[in-house]
């Protein structure tokens, strides 16, 4: 017979247990999202690192990876750390690893590297099997005091070890290298800092417990980048930044001008921001380039060696470097915007986003906490050397009795104790002593060093009874870090500086931007816009869609903003350069931007900021307004006219001369009168300029009187009516003038 595949039943079928789907979800995920923000994402505030980095560092300790010894195989440390201490893959914890070695990453590395550590290109590293690692001083300073019951321990994740729950961290590493992480529901973003600047802070918040932000500010000016770079930041904004722990700070690459003779130059950039990679950031300037973003710029060159140095080629020797890189700086990595959030572990325990000066008094209380412990440890220690001390001259003053007794009695240890009154552990010390121990010279070291310990144990306990003391000790403790990291060391020197961006006009950078080339831009009837290359003459060849038909053709450059005014009383503002090609017959104007489908084109031009316009409606209304008025910044465009239905915006001209010449649509009826009666506004419904019976305007047209006044005839014949032969149409405005002079287009139109 052969096996069942259906198990045995139990009878406990019935003990299923029915929970609420909703409830379970929501407690696992909670139980999930604890996990990520204590256990993998935010950093603690007291030694600033996550548990990969606080693993891989205590493990390296236990292989005696210190600073100024050999180097072991980064395959053995990753081994020990997921083994022992962190269950996850090797390849996230070799990741961690690999960035604490980094001078690129990390502005103080905590591990010394020797292979393949990767590149500031953005290369990988080699695998771990061939590359080697060992601590830094850094990393020592953060493990100083481990072994003197600093911190407390905890089980591994399969209780066969214990590890630290915190580093004693002596080094203000939160803030010196910076942590950033993405938990649930909640990130972090912490830019590395100056160790130097950190430790003076410190000791004026040690000096002045309620120091002001802007103080400390003063301190740490702002983040310091290993990759260097400039911060454009406003101070206001820096200050406000750590005020709340929640900003940013605006990074620009470090560049200068060099000349190559014969009046040609290059921009050499040195430095480029934080945690971008230099090969993308060329790969992408590049791409820009083929596809003519950046017409200033002529070529772009990676001649980088150990130091960067990326040059950009400028397309002429009477390019502006500055409007040049001011075009570069919009369109790629060579500035960019590092945030700052300070959400940090608060006590090892809280999620919490801490401004600048709690993170500083956290670490110090932390430090104070180190210190209380390692020298409570030191005095528990003293006790101990000197208790057996004691039992040691005791012995020496009774060599003789207490050779006798060892040799002698069947329980020496408890005789010994009985006899001399020794503890335990005085009488075990005893019996333990080595024969060459009983020199005379031993008594005299072991007097010595009786007399040391009753010194240091003397104050040890003063330390511990003063506070104001523990305070000394620990700015003596950071003014040390302070010397070995301070501005005249290579590692503490700062990187980055601060500075102001450049002021220059929006406009003439955005024209940086765009490749000037000359087209012919087209608007149908239908509303159809295109732009064609070239300046073209004759516009007889155009096409159009089967029942359309030209309204505006004009030459422009692709650097140049168009104009349209809708019978809305709208403008709307469309760069050349967006407009669609001259392959078939463009995009509705609709499409392009937000037009209401009732309205219609009423004029469309190339912008000029130096030009004011005379806008009217149908039933005769107008007024006068600057072009640098009308430009809109978004798609549903800027209403300058205010009409209401059945009204509507039907004529837009530039203003030339000191006069204004109105037609009436039916009436046929010519008046004339001065610019000045027509005011100038920003917005508004205008002034009446014409009264009608029936119809509305024909046509308007602004006029220098001493010229007179000129239109054509349908023969393409100009006339022109000096001012005496004018009189009989100059009147007021808002009058019904008289019909038109003889020769006057019967189209009611001036052109």
């Amino acid at each position: 017979m052969g096996k069942s595949l259906i198990p045995p039943s139990d009878g406990e079928d019935n003990k299923i247990e029915a929970i609420d789907l909703r409830k379970a979800l929501e407690e696992r995920y909670l139980a999930y999202a604890l996990s990520t923000i204590m256990h993998r994402a935010l950093p603690d505030v007291r030694d600033g690192l996550k548990p990969v980095h606080r693993r891989i560092v205590y493990a390296m300790r236990l292989l005696r990876l210190n600073p100024g010894q050999s180097f072991a195989k980064c395959a053995r440390i990753v081994g020990d750390v997921m083994g022992k201490f962190h269950p996850h893959g090797d390849q996230a914890i070799y990741d961690a690893l690999v960035r604490l070695a980094q001078d690129f990453s990390a502005r103080y590395p905590l591990i010394d590297g020797q292979g393949n550590f990767g590149n500031i290109d953005g290369d990988n590293p080699a695998a771990m099997r061939y590359t080697e690692a060992r601590m830094t001083e850094v990393a020592s300073l953060l493990l100083e005091g481990i072994t003197e019951n600093a911190v407390d321990f905890k089980p591994t994740y399969d209780e066969k070890d214990s590890e630290p729950v915190v580093l004693p961290g002596a080094f203000p590493n939160l803030l010196a290298n910076g942590a950033t992480g993405i938990a649930v529901g909640m990130a972090t973003s912490i830019p590395p800092h100056n160790a130097a600047e950190l430790c003076d802070a410190a000791l004026h918040l040690i000096k002045h417990p309620n120091a002001t932000v802007e103080k400390l500010a003063e301190l740490v000016p702002g983040p310091d980048f290993p990759t260097g770079g400039i911060v454009v930041e406003d101070r206001a904004s820096i200050v406000d930044a750590y005020r709340t722990g929640r900003g940013g700070f605006r990074l620009r690459a470090r560049w200068h001008r060099e000349d190559l003779g014969r009046g040609t130059w290059a921009v050499i950039v040195t430095e480029i921001p934080y945690q971008v990679q230099k090969a993308k950031l060329i790969e992408k300037t590049a791409e820009l380039l083929l596809a003519k973003k950046l017409p200033l710029l002529d070529d772009v060159r990676d001649e980088s060696a150990e130091d960067i140095r990326i040059v950009f080629v400028p397309k002429s020797r009477s390019v502006d470097p500055e409007l040049l890189m001011e075009s570069l700086f919009k369109l790629t990595e060579l500035e960019n915007r590092i945030s700052l959030n300070m959400n940090v572990l608060s006590r090892g325990k809280v999620p919490n986003v801490l401004p600048l000066r709690d993170v500083l008094r956290e670490w110090l209380e932390y430090r104070k906490e180190v210190l209380v412990r390692r020298s409570q440890h030191r005095l528990d220690e003293i006790g101990n050397r000197l208790e057996i001390l004691g039992g040691y001259l005791i012995a020496y003053l009774n060599i003789d009795e207490v050779i006798r007794i060892i040799r002698q009695d069947d329980h020496p240890k408890a005789e010994l104790m009985r006899r001399f009154e020794l503890t335990d552990n005085q009488a075990e010390a005893i019996l333990n002593m080595r024969l060459r121990a009983l020199r005379k010279l031993e008594e005299f070291e072991i007097r010595k060093e009786f007399d040391a310990l009753t010194i240091e144990k003397a104050q040890i306990s003063e330390l511990l009874e003063s506070r104001e003391k523990q305070w000394q000790t620990i700015a003596w403790e950071v003014r040390n870090v302070r010397d070995n990291f301070g501005p005249d060391t290579d590692l503490g020197k700062r990187r980055t500086t601060f500075g102001e961006a450049p002021e220059h006009d929006i406009g003439d950078i955005q024209q940086a931007m765009i490749e000037k080339e000359p087209v012919t831009v087209v608007l149908s009837e239908k509303g159809w816009l295109r732009a064609l290359k070239g300046h073209l003459g004759d516009h007889s060849s155009l096409t159009f869609k089967e029942g359309d038909k030209l309204k505006h053709a004009f030459p422009a450059y692709t650097t140049n903003k168009i104009l349209i005014f809708t019978t809305g009383g709208k403008f709307y503002t469309i760069g050349v350069d967006r407009l669609p090609g001259g392959r078939g017959h463009g995009e509705p104007v609709r499409i392009i931007v937000d037009m209401e489908n009732d309205q219609d084109v009423v004029a469309a031009f190339v912008h000029d900021s130096d030009r004011r316009l005379l806008v009217a409606s149908h039933a005769g209304n107008g007024f006068v307004v600057s072009e640098e008025e009308v430009v809109a910044n978004t798609r549903k465009g800027k209403q300058v006219m205010n009409v209401k239905a059945p009204d509507e915006a039907s004529h837009c001209v530039f203003v030339e001369g000191d006069h204004v010449a109105v037609v009436g649509e039916k009436t046929r009826k010519l008046l004339i009168f001065p610019l000045l009666d027509v005011p100038e506004m920003t917005r508004g419904k205008g002034v009446r300029m014409q009264k009608y019976k029936d119809g509305g305007v024909g046509d308007i047209k602004t006029f220098t009187m001493a010229d007179g006044l000129s239109w054509l005839d349908s023969a393409g014949r100009t006339f022109t009516k000096e001012r005496g032969e004018l009189a009989d149409w100059i009147g007021s405005r808002a009058g019904t003038g008289k019909i038109v002079p003889k020769g006057f287009p019967r189209t009611g139109r001036f052109a």
